[in-house]
């Protein structure tokens, strides 16, 4: 639970200190919540923190010899990018410091770009291996990589940009869905399906700011979208006894 402002402020005052500096567009660089929904952004992605770590050793367990090591080391990735998402996501709700707040809202930022990248790693190690669609891995990669660099060089400008730069590396599999559908059992696909549309639909909770709670809303279906994913990789794609 982030530390609460003094009793005589209202439970729906602003957690963010009013004259925060701004970026580089002349916005205040990290948004104002009311404390219930901060405390709804800090405890959702809270909980994904710990689901994140159960289900990543719970990956490797399945992966150590049933997998090469390659294929082990990009379900590890994988594992890891979901941690690392939720718990900067998580300390930039937590953080009530303007500077550490505008610092992990930059981390959590970029740790996207590193989860969708982490996410297709295992599906094209194993699901897609031999499919002769190695660029896919390779592409998305480069795209992560470069969505970082885009947002440590230009912090939080450019905001639709980068949003959109998120959902085409989501949907970049549309290239080769016909592989995934091959490689994956109905329940797989129908559960990668699923997630794909938890992200994609809970962009508009992140982007309307007008309705109530929108960011703790976001971070629902962003749970939604993950556990969706990690379902699909954990039952389907890795290989069980």
């Amino acid at each position: 639970m982030p530390p609460m402002q003094a009793s005589s402020v209202s439970d729906t005052a602003p957690v963010n200190v009013p004259n925060a500096p701004a970026d580089a567009s002349g916005n205040a660089s990290t948004a104002a919540y009311c404390e219930r929904e901060e405390l709804a952004n800090t405890l959702s992605h809270g909980i994904g923190v710990l689901a994140a770590l159960i289900g990543t050793v719970a990956m490797l367990h399945d992966s150590i010899g049933h997998l090469s090591a390659l294929q082990t080391l990009g379900v590890g990735l994988y594992g890891l990018s979901m941690v690392l998402l939720f718990a900067c996501s998580t300390a930039y709700h937590w953080a009530t410091s303007p500077t550490l707040k505008r610092k992990f809202k930059l981390f959590d930022h970029c740790a996207i770009y590193l989860l969708i990248a982490g996410t297709y790693t295992p599906f094209v190690l194993i699901t897609l291996e031999g499919a002769g669609v190695d660029w896919v891995l390779a592409a998305i990669w480069l795209f992560a990589l470069g969505g970082i660099g885009f947002k440590l060089l230009f912090l939080h400008r450019f905001k639709a940009f980068s949003l959109l730069l998120y959902l085409a590396m989501g949907w970049l599999c549309v290239a080769v869905l016909d592989k995934m559908i091959a490689g994956l059992s109905d329940t797989g696909f129908t559960l990668l399906l699923t997630g794909g549309l938890f992200y994609s639909l809970g962009v508009v909770f992140y982007a309307v700011k007008r309705i109530p709670f929108n960011h703790a809303i976001w971070h629902l279906f962003v749970l939604g979208g993950a556990i969706s994913h990690f379902l699909c990789i954990y039952l389907t794609v890795i290989p069980k006894g």
